[in-house]
């Protein structure tokens, strides 16, 4: 095996791709590496065992945590699980970019696997292992129409850049990967901060000329390496079969699209025309026949489309009818129901305390997340049956992506301190379910209260293209049109300002940046037209949370009083949960967040906190509690966990015999804080008047000519008051637990 190494500039670093070091046995393997990110890309084939009527492509990505020098947390569980969600996002990613490149007819298995080696934290390795993946398949025998470059694009004060470092990215306008040949785009994904049409174009543009210099080095890597191609397969169905089979629709096809365009399940009739015709022509291979109908069946329905006529009856710009509800759920926190033709989506959001964020444990390390969006879509919602259980990846890729759409308009923790969950139940579905979950997610957002900066919508766009002169864009496709008809699935999110999300899938090599400015400006309408739908409904988030959601209030204290709303060995912080029944969680950085079922318990809660670190003024008058009451004084409570001492001598302007006469233990007192000595112990009076102050000697006088004299014995000396400990005692902020 021959080491082959190729390296560009990219970005300001280091590309390098090297073959011939790694899984020799492999149809083509390449070690990636950029920084000190470093990936192995391989690629396999094996001979298909049966016909599955859809090109077998899987790709695999493993993050591996030793690629970071980690070890997972799990006690029990030392060993990766199944893959992570962010495994599954870049799996799809890399997929999308391939899978337009491989031949229509080529049928065998062929299996794309990327294992992350090492992470750098700085340099992302799924942009790294598209690359990579695409050097695999280049330097292999399979046939391929690529290679294919993968980049990032960030934007920062009106530049480009490309393949921004992660601590780049946040002060980055938007984060667009686009995937693509010289000539074509095929993949996009991105989220934006409402950027322009124009803003999102240029940076498509200025991804497809850096892309263009790794496609080079694939190229050079690929023709040194010099592996012979396979020739493509032929046609597996004549002239003849196709010509039986066209005379034997003759009449029927167009009532059979018809029907397959009322729900994206609509099988049953062509299984039964095929079953038909495969009975008719018993001679000839029942795959060939079955492929042969459906591909006769999508000809006619794209001749139909180019025409102006779409398969459900619709104008090219036209919008499916529009229905929304909200408040669907009586105990939920939010809830919306979004119709757009035969799709329907229920939308539930959940609030939560901030101690409910989800962990994420990766190689680059640990990450939280306060906002999520989950999407399901059982089999019923296309009226079909299937498997049930863990979300696909389907799922998990369209959960992403709604929640990157409203990701930007969700309020800072600052503003709104909950954890937010929303949930997408597909109850029905006939194409763009995904931008139905938005639609339907901002809704739900808004009626639980939520303050979104501004209200999302989503529509997806097709088009149905012959040549790059003669081809219909078309607004909000259904499921056939998706499936069967369409050469593009571009889904466009935003607000009225500008995008907020896109994910383009392509079928067609001949997808210009020109035809994407055209898709982009025909969504803009059908998302404002659909936007305006929608805020008939809701037009702004609702005043409050839902009376069932938990009610959460935010108080920043001093790091060095940490230890005082602990207390020892947490004996403080339980007392205010015991005693108010609301949570208390206090972080490293003196943010305490509190959360109960009601406000009064919250506001309790509340009290305790503030109380326990504020400081005791010397000269002001409080409303205490008296907590003991001893021959010489009582003891009061004017700040929770702050005691002071009133001394008999200051109780009254009158000689005190003895001070339970005066006090009881309970009773509410005003009492003026006259000092805080050298030790930190408060002495009070019950005289608010300084001016009723007596001399000191007088007051030893009245004390040694009372019935009890205490001479010798300091009864009010004491701790200072309150709890002292080492400040280092606090509650991790991610672990949410006690810590010392």
């Amino acid at each position: 095996m021959k080491k082959i190494e190729k390296s560009i500039e990219l970005g300001g670093r280091k590309l390098t791709l090297t073959t011939g070091v790694l899984a020799e046995q492999a149809a083509g393997a390449v070690l990636a590496s950029y920084g000190e990110t470093v990936v192995l890309a391989t690629v396999a084939t094996s001979k298909l065992a049966q016909y599955l009527g859809y090109f077998p492509l899987t790709v695999e990505y493993q993050e591996r945590l030793y690629a970071g020098g980690r070890i997972k947390g799990s006690r029990w569980v030392k060993r990766e699980g199944r893959p992570s969600d962010d495994d599954i996002l870049s799996a799809r990613l890399i997929d999308r970019s391939i899978r337009p490149l491989f031949p229509q007819n080529y049928k065998k298995d062929v299996q794309v696997m990327v294992t992350v080696l090492s992470v750098d934290i700085e340099n992302d390795p799924t942009i790294l292992s598209a690359i990579a993946a695409s050097a695999a398949i280049a330097v292999s025998a399979i046939p391929w129409k690529g290679p294919v470059g993968t980049v990032r694009v960030g934007k920062k004060n009106g530049t480009y850049f490309i393949n921004p470092l992660d601590s780049e990215l946040p002060f980055s306008e938007m984060d667009l990967v686009v995937s693509g040949t010289k000539e074509a785009v095929l993949m996009i994904e991105a989220g934006a901060k409402e950027a322009s049409e124009e803003t999102i174009l240029g940076g498509i543009e200025f991804a497809q000329k850096e892309a263009k210099k790794i496609i080079e080095v694939i190229a050079s890597l690929a023709k040194e390496v010099g592996m012979e191609k396979e020739p493509m397969p032929d046609e597996a169905a004549t002239s003849a079969v196709k010509s039986k089979i066209k005379k034997l629709l003759e009449g029927k096809v167009e009532g059979l699209i018809g029907n397959m365009a009322g729900h994206e399940g609509g099988f049953s009739e062509l299984d039964e025309i095929k079953a038909a015709v495969i009975g008719e022509l018993a001679e000839e291979d029942p795959q060939v026949i079955s492929a042969a109908i459906e591909k006769l069946v999508k000809q006619k329905a794209r001749e139909l489309t180019l025409k102006g006529s779409r398969v459900d009856g619709r104008a090219p710009t036209e919008i499916r009818p529009i229905s929304s509800q909200v408040g669907v759920l009586p105990r939920t926190h939010g809830s919306a129901i979004f119709q757009r033709g035969q799709t329907q989506v229920l939308t539930v959001t959940t609030l939560g305390a901030p101690s409910l964020e989800q962990l994420i444990e990766s190689a680059e390390g640990e990450a939280s997340k306060r906002y999520m969006h989950h999407y399901s879509m059982p089999p019923y919602a296309t009226g079909q049956t299937g498997r049930v259980g863990y979300p696909s990846r389907r799922e998990i890729g369209h959960g992403a992506l709604a929640e990157r759409a409203l990701e930007f308009v969700i309020p800072s923790e600052e503003k709104f301190p909950y954890t937010i969950r929303v949930v997408s139940e597909v109850t029905s579905s006939n194409g763009s379910t995904s931008m139905a979950s938005v639609c339907g997610s901002t809704l739900s957002l808004m009626d639980s209260g939520v303050p979104i900066t501004s209200p999302v919508s989503g529509i997806a766009m097709g088009i149905v293209m012959e040549d790059p002169k003669n081809y219909v864009i078309l607004s909000d496709i259904m499921g056939m049109e998706d499936y069967m008809v369409g050469d593009m699935d571009f889904k466009v999110a935003g607000t009225e300002k500008g995008i907020t999300a896109l994910q383009l899938d392509v079928k067609t090599l001949n997808l210009t940046s020109q035809i994407l400015e055209k898709a982009l400006e025909q969504a803009k309408e059908g998302r404002a037209h659909i936007l305006k739908v929608m805020l008939k409904e809701l037009g702004d988030p609702r005043a409050k949370v839902s009376a069932h959601a938990p009610k959460i209030k935010v108080v920043k204290i001093p790091t060095e009083k940490i230890g005082e709303v602990i207390g020892p060995g947490g004996k403080i912080i339980r007392k205010i949960i015991a005693e108010t029944g609301a949570q208390v969680e206090v972080e490293d950085d003196g943010t305490v967040n509190i959360t109960g079922t009601t406000d009064e318990m919250v506001d309790a809660a509340v009290s305790r906190v503030e109380g326990l670190t504020k400081d005791v003024v010397p000269g002001e008058i409080y409303e205490g509690e008296v907590k003991r009451v001893q021959p010489f004084g009582a003891f009061v409570e004017v700040l929770p966990g702050k005691e002071g001492l009133v001394h008999v001598s200051d109780m009254s302007e009158g000689f005190v015999k003895d001070p339970s006469e005066l006090v009881k233990i309970g009773d509410k007192v005003q009492v003026r804080v006259k000092e805080i000595d050298n030790l930190g112990r408060i002495n009070l009076s019950m005289l608010l008047d300084p001016s009723k102050d007596k001399p000191r000697g007088e007051r030893g006088r009245e004390r040694e000519g009372g019935e009890h004299s205490f001479r010798g014995r300091d009864f009010g000396r004491r701790r200072p008051s309150g709890p002292h400990f080492p400040t280092s005692r606090f509650v991790d902020s991610q672990k949410k637990r006690f810590s010392r």
